[in-house]
């Protein structure tokens, strides 16, 4: 096996693993974000908060983690596009940090009561929570994982280009229905709200295809930029200068 599809493998099983993580800890978060002066005022579920915050800290990894082992490869088709993608996950990643902080912010103030206002502050840091979300995986998804990795991969032919299809168009609809929701005031019973869940299944079939297709059978040997002389070229020009 070439250590392009070395990479190519690495690529998709981290693909699985964002989903592996960012589904469970959405779901563990659910009390606190649901309710959050309840859960400060009663008797909590810390470690599953706990848990959840550090399924995030491995979904950065993982995030990152795709567009470093994607990069050698992508910038054979386009230096620019490639550091965008790069650049893009950095940017989610930074987004899902700050709610990871938000998070443990409540679970701080159930264990050590800050004063009368505790309650104030948690409605806030979960509402902090609720944006990193919309403007991290509910925004910039859309320009990272959507349109620049879509079209990276339609045309360097590393996987099927129908299938890339999928990716250039959820990450306009991902990218349309969170800036409609943010100027909603990102209000979670709204009917944007639900618009925009809808919006991201393309997206979502989208990462999910790239997960499983490239864990099982890598990229596709025909691209172009998996050529040898295409490697050797690259390899060759900063001698040459």
């Amino acid at each position: 096996m070439t250590l392009d599809q070395k990479r190519a493998h690495v690529f998709g099983v981290l693909f699985l693993i964002t989903f592996a993580t960012s589904i469970p800890a959405l779901l563990l978060y659910e009390t606190v974000l649901r309710d959050p002066v309840g859960y400060i005022a009663g008797a909590g579920h810390d470690n599953q908060i706990f848990f959840g915050a550090l399924l995030e800290l491995l979904l950065i990894l993982a995030n990152i983690g795709t567009a470093v082992v994607l990069y050698p490869i992508a910038r054979r088709q386009s230096e620019e596009l490639a550091l965008g993608y790069v650049t893009a996950r950095l940017l989610e990643c930074t987004f899902i940090a700050v709610g990871i902080v938000s998070i443990l912010g409540v679970v701080t103030l159930r264990q050590q009561v800050a004063g009368a206002s505790e309650g104030t502050v948690a409605y806030t840091l979960a509402a902090l929570k609720d944006w990193t979300f919309l403007l991290g995986p509910g925004w910039v998804v859309g320009w990272g994982n959507g349109l620049l990795l879509g079209y990276l991969m339609y045309r360097s032919e590393l996987v099927p280009r129908p299938a890339a299809w999928l990716g250039m168009i959820g990450g306009p609809l991902i990218i349309v229905s969170g800036t409609a929701v943010i100027f909603s005031g990102n209000d979670p019973g709204s009917t944007l709200h639900s618009l925009q869940g809808l919006a991201t299944i393309p997206e979502f079939l989208w990462e999910l295809f790239l997960g499983l297709y490239c864990t099982v059978k890598g990229f596709r040997p025909s691209s172009p930029i998996l050529r040898s002389d295409v490697r050797e070229a690259r390899v060759a020009a900063p001698a040459e200068n």
